[in-house]
């Protein structure tokens, strides 16, 4: 599990169960029922369709908080340098989630360095010819202990470079290591995650039972996200179009055969499915009682697999699952 996402909860083996919520019709028509045990060959309409690409269906009911990236800086050296921010948001304007894919593909895939590959895509966007502003100031941008994040390290520290900073990069593990950094200036600034910033900085501030304040909504949650990162220390660029939030994906194949591109298609088309994704899924809300709340989708057979990892997909690919938690920014979803 890398640092932008919590863990997922487990799953208990034992009979097949269908689970939909009691109370009002889910969002997607589909009136709930109390919890029941059922048999795969009761509710599994939709046979899992094996193929090795995947593509993520379309969470078109909001049931995911967005993960947008953005750039997080220390506000003293925003203060003192304006150019900084815009410099990193003209980054933030070239990427969206499938840009993002394809950067992944080249790191994690074809194996090149998050080096090679920022100074080409700075190279092909046309942001290595920038106005001279940095006078040489030092400048250093924190990664995550993962390769995305590295990537945009380099994208950033790049941008900054082209305009005269002395830019450098340096990986310091999770958010709980490098926010703190950036926050007493030893990092002037990191990629980050918006809806999952926004709920760290709304437990450290509000506790760790505090109402969610990232929604589905971009908007109210960079409003969240600046107010609290106004109270420590931070400044926050423009997101990205670019997100690696959790997502569900289904082999192309299986899209094709059963004409479904979102969640609510998958609903309305499938009396049941085989679910796939981190033991923690059948407790989450974001996991498999947000499909069935949200969308009114029936879940014939859990399997408990990792989070958004090679297990999950390799299962998708083989045709042992229907649907799988993916991270929406995955190499494997690479056209």
């Amino acid at each position: 599990m890398n640092a932008r996402r919590p863990l997922l909860a487990a799953l208990a083996a034992g009979l097949l169960t269908l689970t939909a919520a009691c109370g009002d019709p889910g969002s997607s028509g589909t009136a709930p029922t109390t919890a029941a045990t059922v048999t795969a060959e009761e509710v599994a309409t939709c046979d899992p369709v094996a193929g090795e690409s995947l593509v993520v269906l379309e969470d078109d009911q909001g049931l995911q908080t967005v993960d947008n990236i953005v750039p997080a800086v220390n506000a003293g050296a925003a203060a003192a340098d304006p150019a900084l921010v815009p410099l990193l948001d003209a980054v933030s304007a070239t990427l969206d989630t499938a840009t993002l894919i394809e950067l992944n593909k080249a790191v994690d895939v074809d194996r090149q360095t998050s080096t090679q590959v920022a100074e080409q895509y700075l190279a092909e966007k046309g942001l290595t010819t920038q106005d001279q502003v940095g006078s040489g100031r030092q400048v250093v941008i924190g990664a995550a202990n993962f390769s995305e994040s590295a990537t945009l390290a380099e994208l950033y520290a790049g941008v900054l470079r082209a305009a005269g900073y002395d830019a450098s990069t340096q990986a310091i593990g999770n958010r709980e290591t490098y926010l703190p950094a950036v926050q007493a200036g030893a990092l002037t600034a990191v990629p980050e995650y918006a809806g999952t910033l926004t709920e760290f900085l709304n437990k450290g501030a509000n506790g760790p039972d505090a109402p969610a304040l990232a929604s589905s909504d971009l908007d109210a949650t960079m409003a969240e996200l600046t107010t609290l990162g106004e109270g420590v220390g931070l400044v926050l660029g423009t997101p990205s179009q670019a997100q690696d939030q959790n997502a569900f994906a289904v082999t192309t194949a299986f899209a094709e055969e059963y004409d479904v591109s979102t969640l609510s298609e998958l609903a309305d088309t499938c009396g049941g499915v085989v679910l796939g994704g981190p033991p923690e899924c059948p407790e989450r809300p974001f996991c498999q009682p947000g499909l069935v709340d949200t969308y009114g989708l029936q879940v014939g057979e859990f399997v408990s697999l990792d989070p958004g990892g090679p297990l999950t997909k390799t299962a998708l690919q083989q045709g042992r699952i229907t649907l799988g938690l993916v991270f929406s920014s995955d190499a494997a979803l690479a056209g």
